[in-house]
């Protein structure tokens, strides 16, 4: 029994592998390298033989020069030295036979399974003729069942998407260089994406960023060099630009991280929502082929709002269909407004500065942090010490409540963030974080607060420099760029001292502006502005006169506009009221609420 099983044939089908699959290529790299190595150029020859090592671990056959750009070592002058060679060896010889290649997977290939212009060798007659097995018998054929393969489409305002569109953008400008760094990437994708290209989701170790990857397995992006530069393909451009032209309108996909290579994606219609889509599983779906959409010529003339115009006129004709509500609710003039949740009227809360409590912990007993908000309360400033997740100070208006009737505690306040937040920085902890990642970081996690007036404090530490661990001149960079750059509003200070005097003045600020200011009050601001004008001066005419109203009606009563001019003049004013106001000052006021020509 033994001997008989050791003597069954097996059936199977043996996979043809081509160990060469670029033969051109390699023969042309090799031809270099010796050349290069007869005229003694060994940087020239060693690069040449890193091409050629890895033009020989690449299993799939390239069809031009560009294309080898996606192998390690091979840079944009090799690209253009085989795409030279490849036109003249075409111009001798004809064009390149067209062959079977069977490591393609299906997706790949064309419906007959022939690659036009492949630079592989022919494989020989024969050689794939796998109908029979080895001892000539036929064997059983296995049919598989079509299964039709969809487009890969990320999904709309996802990483994929945010970089495809990004890169797609940089090469249709005039002024491009053809490429983007990494940091001018992530940083132009952003307002694309709703994930944050350097900060992961909570629990996840996963960003924006990391569907770079899968972009490069695809296709759609080369990465080269380093530091590391990427370029758009041209199916990642065709990619693209469908994107612009879909825009918003039913895009799903899978998340940033999914980058799965049999992951497929839909483009549901106008008709349906992505969301409904995806819960709704019985319900029939209507979809849009990327694959029928007009195909693009990659060229720089191509216009970049052709995207959006064509997202607008999307946009309006689905508008007109009354029977999809849905939709019609993301135009701009049919959005209603939000409502808030409550409102804190002037007089109804007080402003309290809250400070992070890593601002008030850490360090050694007696270090600066322990006296920061006994300083502050010396300034009668209201400190609330809490753990804030953005900056390391902020106001907010909270609410004031009163004790019920039969309740032991009052009910909790309610708080309103106010639109200033303060990130203090002193010089050394300042160059550690410019060093670092946290300087970026925390920069982007203030613009994304949604508070509007962000205040960078950078607090000096010494006079003498040489024990940060970066050059002055860096730091100094760093902080105009903060200015000019990221919008930021920056203030210096000397010590932690002054820094206790911006962040009272700016609490008493916040007071004033958000207080009840009466129109007596309003008044007088209004007289201070005039050149000459005292306190005692002010207070002796809202005195008489407390509005602009009783004023005019005054001014009413005059008979002549002499008259008027010197209505004020006699006002006594000071602590023994001996002093008058003066005909000038009269004139001033008169001239300012009365006057209908232009003031002198």
């Amino acid at each position: 029994m033994n001997n008989i099983k050791s003597h069954n044939t097996q059936y199977g089908r043996k996979k043809m592998v081509d160990p060469i699959p670029n033969p051109l290529f390699l023969q042309w790299l090799t031809e270099w390298a010796d050349d290069a190595e007869a005229k003694g150029r060994t940087k020239l020859q060693f690069t040449f033989l890193k091409a050629i090592k890895s033009l020989k671990k690449y299993p799939l056959p390239l069809q031009s020069g560009k294309e080898a750009k996606i192998l390690d070592f091979v840079g944009d002058k090799i690209c253009k030295m085989l795409d030279d060679k490849l036109a003249k060896h075409i111009q001798e010889h004809g064009p390149l036979p067209e062959v079977v290649d069977t490591h393609l997977p299906s997706t790949s290939r064309t419906n007959t399974g022939i690659i036009a212009g492949s630079l592989s060798v022919p494989p020989p007659p024969g050689g794939n003729d796998n109908s029979q097995g080895s001892s000539g018998e036929p064997r059983p054929k296995k049919r598989k069942k079509a299964v039709a393969a969809k487009e890969y489409v990320p999904a709309f305002r996802s990483g994929p998407y945010a970089l495809l569109v990004t890169l797609y953008r940089n090469m249709q400008n005039p002024n491009s260089r053809g490429f983007m760094g990494r940091a001018e990437l992530q940083r132009e994708a952003q307002p694309l994406s709703d994930k944050s290209f350097t900060l992961p989701d909570p629990g996840s170790h996963y960003t924006a960023w990391s569907s770079m990857g899968g972009l490069v397995k695809k296709g759609l992006v080369i990465k080269d060099s380093n530091p590391a530069k990427y370029y758009i393909t041209d199916t990642g451009s065709e990619l693209a630009h469908k994107l612009e032209l879909i825009g918003e309108q039913g895009v799903s996909g899978s998340s940033p991280q999914d980058d799965s290579e049999d992951m497929t994606f839909t483009l549901t219609g106008p008709g349906n929502s992505a969301l409904t889509a995806g819960l709704n599983a019985g319900r029939a779906e209507s979809y849009i082929d990327v694959a029928s959409l007009p195909a693009m010529d990659v060229s720089p003339s191509l216009r970049r709002d052709v995207g959006q115009a064509a997202r607008d006129a999307v946009v309006s004709e689905m508008e007109t269909d009354d029977s999809q509500g849905s939709v019609t609710s993301r135009s701009k003039d049919d959005r209603k407004p939000r409502q808030p949740l409550f409102t804190l009227s002037p007089g109804e809360f007080e402003v309290v500065l809250c400070v992070d409590t890593k601002e008030t912990t850490g360090g050694a007993a007696g270090s600066r942090k322990d006296n920061l908000v006994p300083e502050l309360q010396k300034n009668r400033v209201r400190c609330d010490v809490r753990n804030l997740h953005v900056g390391d100070f902020l106001w907010v208006a909270r609410e004031k409540v009163k004790p019920l009737p039969g309740q032991l505690h009052p009910p909790l306040p309610r708080e309103l963030v106010l639109d200033y937040v303060v990130e203090r920085k002193r010089m050394d902890d300042l160059a550690s974080s410019v060093k670092g990642s946290r300087f970026k970081e925390q920069k982007f996690r203030l613009k994304m607060s949604g508070l509007r007036k962000p205040i960078y404090l950078v607090e000096d530490f010494g006079s003498s420099a040489a024990h940060f661990c970066l050059p002055e001149a860096t730091l100094q960079q760093a902080i105009v760029n903060t200015q000019v750059n990221d919008g930021f509003f920056v203030k210096r200070t000397a010590d932690m001292k002054e820094s206790v005097t911006y962040l009272t003045v700016m609490t008493n600020y916040l007071h004033s502006h958000y207080a009840v200011i009466s129109v007596k009050e309003m008044f007088a601001k209004q007289l201070m502005q005039f050149h000459g004008m005292s306190k005692e001066k002010v207070a002796a005419v809202v005195s008489t006169y407390p509005t602009p109203v009783v004023l005019l009606q005054s001014y009413y009563s005059c008979g002549s506009a002499a008259e008027k001019e010197k209505m004020l003049a006699p006002l006594k004013y000071g602590p023994t009221k001996s002093r008058n106001l003066g005909p000038a000052l009269s004139k001033a006021v008169f001239q300012l609420y009365c006057s209908t020509s232009k003031l002198q």
